[in-house]
């Protein structure tokens, strides 16, 4: 990252303007089988298995790719692998116009979700041209190019109608490739890349790259962003078909009401970047936890029918949770997702300054992978279980293993760290919370957590 004295605001904010506008682009592509795959569902009489899995396969690559995207990132610079992704994945979308078949289908997927890979590299990208203290800000409102899934969710049924999914997928194609033209004409290579190329230095090697991936520490922030990542994209393009089928709406209908879900957990993530610099990355995960867990716990009750034994005779009646309601929660949970898909990258430069590509990269690759794993999984529940809630199930065991895992861990760190403190008083304070906790409490060095 920069130092104070190198940090140029002006360059800066442009930098992260376009690689804002041009991620979320990229996200609405990624996104685009929450609505076009209901179309091709239709048509071809898929299971919700199959259903789940056409979703899920542009996650697949998105998240897979994220791991060497954030390597080239590092090496070539993010504006040279930004524009060469979004060209490549507009000749992928434009090619799914003409497939017929289910197979070809899910290949068509796989490339088009290379545009999910867009994220490390505009987060690696963006990160160079901020200063420590401007970067979780930054990096937010980067992140908040994840409205592209309700942009989708709110305008492509709108082109389904009036020109068809064929078509709407050569709109799509266009607009990326057009994005990737502006974007390589308006921006200019990051500070580290042209400071290393006019001084003639090397690339740091791929092992020292790697190297950071070894730690424990690492793998607990991937599986952090797993459901505030991962959760998010899988139900950015599950929560349509969970509409049509659990509420008996029509594909507009359904697809105004996940944008309303999409957008609060795009949007937002720009205000968890600053509130992660104001109060601390870790209190807004145990915020992003806490409401999840209740949210999700409501989410999870299905509609069930009661009888009871009255005095007059059996008395019933029926609880579930009702259409508005639902729609609350779930906008709710998007809310506070989107401070946690911040919180979780505000961690990676501050401990690893020098690996953001590489760290990012897995963090995103395991995160994403969520995204694919999740609509897959939601599937198969609704086939074994023929509840419609068991996905909210699934989601709340998720968030309930991942916040005891949290808590444990921050109480075994601030115990090492500062053993003058009594088990009662780690338990209440919590000193990482207040702190930076990429220093140590009266010196600048980083922490060395594990």
């Amino acid at each position: 990252m920069l130092s104070e004295q190198d940090y140029n605001p002006p360059k800066a904010h442009k930098a992260l303007g376009m690689s804002t506008l041009a991620f979320t682009v990229c996200f609405a592509v990624w996104t685009i089988f929450s609505i076009i795959g209901v179309k091709i569902k239709q048509e071809l009489g898929l299971s919700e298995t199959e259903f789940g899995l056409l979703v899920a396969t542009p996650v697949l690559t998105g998240s897979i790719s994220r791991i060497f995207l954030g390597i080239w990132t590092e090496r070539f610079g993010g504006r040279l692998v930004f524009t060469i992704l979004m060209l490549t994945t507009s000749v992928a979308v434009y090619l799914l116009s003409s497939v017929e078949t289910y197979a070809m289908f899910l290949v068509a997927a796989l490339g088009i979700g290379l545009a999910g890979g867009s994220f490390i590299v505009g987060i690696a990208y963006t990160s160079e041209w901020y200063d420590k203290k401007h970067q979780g800000t930054a990096l937010g409102i980067f992140g908040a190019g994840n409205v592209g899934a309700a942009v989708t969710n709110f305008g492509a049924p709108f082109l389904v109608v009036a020109l068809g999914w064929q078509q709407t997928a050569v709109v799509y194609s266009a607009v990326l490739a057009g994005m990737a033209v502006v974007f390589w004409f308006l921006t200019e290579n990051d500070p580290r890349l042209t400071k290393r190329a006019s001084e003639g230095g090397e690339t740091m090697p791929l092992k020292e790259q790697l190297a950071p991936l070894a730690k424990l520490q690492v793998w607990r922030f991937s599986l952090y962003y797993f459901f505030v990542f991962g959760a998010f994209v899988a139900l950015a393009s599950w929560l349509p078909r969970y509409y049509v089928g659990a509420y008996d709406m029509s594909l507009g209908q359904a697809g105004m009401l996940a944008a309303l879900y999409a957008l609060p957990a795009s949007i937002f993530r720009a205000l968890g970047g600053w509130m992660s610099d104001r109060f601390g990355a870790r209190a807004v995960m145990y915020w992003t936890y806490g409401v999840s867990l209740l949210c999700l716990f409501i989410l999870s009750y299905p509609e069930t029918q009661y009888v009871v034994s009255g005095i007059k005779g059996p008395i019933a009646f029926s609880f579930g949770v009702p259409v508005a309601l639902f729609v609350f929660m779930t906008v709710a949970l998007g809310f506070f997702m989107s401070l946690g898909k911040a919180a979780v990258y505000k961690h990676i430069p501050v401990y690893y300054p020098g690996h953001v590509g590489s760290v990012g990269g897995l963090v995103g690759m395991i995160g994403g992978l969520g995204g694919f794993v999740l609509p897959i999984t939601f599937g198969a529940l609704n086939d074994l279980t023929g509840v419609w809630t068991s996905c909210f199930m699934f989601l709340f065991l998720i968030v309930l293993v991942s916040f005891i895992w949290m808590h444990v861990s921050i109480i075994r760190m601030e115990r090492r760290r500062y053993p003058e403190l009594t088990e009662e008083e780690t338990s209440r304070y919590l000193p990482e919370i207040q702190l930076d906790y990429g220093q140590e409490r009266g010196d600048q060095t980083g922490n060395k957590q594990t």
